[in-house]
């Protein structure tokens, strides 16, 4: 009878920890920061949340994806680039390039000549928007104006291109999982 209990006991206790072990685990994981999640995302995510409201600024295309640029006053290779990456990942978006536009905001002492080689739509920037693309960024806006995913400077060739590609990949991304046509 003795044995019994032992083993009645000794059951219980297994099953006791097949449900409590995993929970334990998973809570030193993550207080230990062990688990680094799996965002796909290559751009940095803008947060708090930034939309063209919150910055005191119309939507200029309230039906599209944006991708927006600010013009350096100096419009270096590095500029250049940026341009030239911006109109090709545009095209490289196929059909899909119909509901996106690139648009470079252009402050007064911006180097328009810089333009001459490329057909873009450009709009005047203000102060609040300005602040956002400071340093030659390139921010993705959907089609109700929030700013959702901000690409930094880079240098180099390489650098631009690879940068290229992981803004497509997103955008495609974006596009496909979009509700808002």
């Amino acid at each position: 009878m003795n044995s019994q209990n032992k083993s009645k006991h000794k059951a219980l206790g297994l099953l006791l920890l097949a449900f409590i072990a995993p929970v334990v685990i998973a809570k030193l994981v993550l207080s230990l920061n062990l688990y680094h999640g799996g965002a796909t995302n290559h751009g940095e995510l803008i947060n708090p949340e930034t939309s063209y409201a919150s910055l005191g600024v119309e939507n200029p295309n309230p039906k599209e994806w944006q991708l927006l640029y600010l013009l350096p006053a100096q419009c270096d290779d590095a500029c250049r680039e940026r341009l030239y990456i911006l109109r090709q990942s545009h095209t490289a978006l196929g059909p899909d390039q119909a509901r996106v536009e690139p648009l470079i905001l252009t402050h007064p002492d911006s180097d328009l000549n810089a333009l001459s080689a490329f057909n873009f739509n450009t709009r005047p920037a203000n102060a609040g928007l300005s602040h956002w693309l400071d340093e030659q960024q390139l921010i993705i806006v959907d089609p109700l104006g929030s700013l959702v995913l901000r690409y930094p400077q880079v240098q180099g060739r390489e650098a631009h291109l690879a940068q290229g590609k992981a803004l497509i990949a997103d955008l495609r991304k974006l596009l496909k999982l979009s509700r808002v046509d």
